[in-house]
């Protein structure tokens, strides 16, 4: 097996059981790795600290284990069974109630660089490192045999994978690894949702916004609501049953809008209090003359690297300003940031700073984050990624 030796005191990070090594700290490299395959990591006095996926470019391996042992059928298995035991453990594969959640999570699953959403029969997975992409097959059989429901293994790395890996164009394709044409109609929370894997963003629904859907149902009673950025309309939906007096979705996508209306009917078939607009988000909170007693904003990423931050910040506070003057007295915002690069105390200095500018009282009534099924490392807190509140405003 390859080994990479890294320079004095480099090992620090790993001694904390940090999953990525940087290139910066490599100081050589004994073989010549080829992009994903699974390497030794030891430290300038030859001591073992991990095994992992070698990949070029800024994160150079993605530690797998911390123990010197082999990467095969057995430690695959044992990762992913013990992914799903806690699952089950949270009570989100309940028949007739919920069959939609994140069986593998990443870093928050020790699994560096693999996404895998359950939805009902099917689970699509993600591949973000070379390393996860050559074990793709393995992964999906171990991924059936595990979870008795699935049936379907859809593959949708085309959009995740580097975007100059090596690796040929046609084994990058979106396909079915096993099966095919699975239900895609799931289940969240008693809801049905459309699942677009084909076609749709990410693994074709955001699972992470299970738990602040709820909260929100919560509290839509009798309120005028507007989802901005709906994609599939989950808010809308859960808004809905929470008996909102109204309900208005917009996003840029007409096909997001084409499915948030099919959502709509699919759980509400005589529903008449929801509208949709297929328009740009600033745009439409410019034009419209609306108010609003509850907002919903859940922007896709305004920055997906650091170097674009001090933008995202700036969109974060303009659109949350735009939110204060079109909310009624006593109105609820949830806001939202899905932005990895965007900390939690930056995030709320830019809702801070547009909740200023419009003069608005606001006080902040819940601290929300990703739920359970999308684990944070303890030791890879990069993997903390969603921050949102729920504001009162006066």
């Amino acid at each position: 097996m390859t080994t990479v030796y890294l320079k004095p005191h480099k090992e620090e990070s790993l001694l904390r059981f940090h999953p990525w090594i940087f290139s910066g700290a490599i100081q050589s490299i004994k073989g010549n790795p080829q992009e994903g395959e699974t390497v030794q990591v030891r430290d300038s006095r030859n001591n073992f600290l991990g095994v992992g996926h070698y990949q070029i470019g800024s994160i150079a391996v993605r530690i797998l284990s911390f123990r010197d042992e082999e990467i095969n059928d057995t430690f695959w298995a044992q990762r992913i069974r013990q992914s799903f035991e806690m699952r089950c453990s949270l009570g989100l594969n309940v028949p007739g109630q919920n069959n939609t959640y994140r069986l593998i999570h990443g870093e928050g699953d020790f699994l560096p660089g693999l996404v895998v959403d359950i939805y009902g029969d099917t689970a699509v997975m993600q591949a973000h490192s070379v390393g996860m992409h050559k074990e793709r097959h393995r992964i999906a059989h171990i991924i059936a045999d595990t979870v008795p429901a699935v049936k379907n293994v859809y593959y949708k790395s085309e959009g995740t994978l580097p975007y100059k890996a090596p690796i040929e164009t046609t084994e990058k394709q979106d396909k079915y690894l096993i099966g095919g044409n699975g239900n895609n109609i799931a289940m969240e929370n008693g809801l049905q949702f459309h699942i677009d894997w084909l076609r749709g963003q990410k693994t074709g629904f955001f699972v992470d916004q299970r738990q602040n859907r709820s909260l929100l149902e919560q509290y839509a009673h009798g309120r005028k609501v507007l989802n901005m950025f709906c994609y599939t309309g989950g808010f809308s939906v859960y808004a809905l049953r929470g008996g909102a007096h109204s309900v208005h979705s917009v996003d840029s996508s007409a096909k997001a809008i084409e499915l948030t209306n099919k959502n709509i009917a699919l759980n509400f078939p005589q529903c008449t209090s929801h509208k949709a607009f297929a328009m740009d988000a600033f745009k439409y909170m410019e034009q419209s003359h609306d108010t609003y007693d509850l907002i919903v904003l859940d922007p896709p990423a305004f920055a997906k690297h650091r170097d674009a931050l001090r933008n995202a910040l700036q969109g974060y506070k303009r659109l949350n300003a735009k939110a204060f003057e079109q909310i009624k007295s006593n109105g609820l915002l949830f806001t939202f940031s899905c932005s990895q690069a965007v900390s939690k105390e930056q995030f709320r200095l830019a809702v801070f700073s547009a909740a200023a500018q419009t003069g608005r009282k606001v006080r902040i009534l819940h601290q929300l984050t990703q739920p359970a099924d999308h684990p944070v490392n303890i030791y890879h807190p990069e993997s903390e990624y969603l921050k949102g509140l729920v504001l009162w405003v006066e």
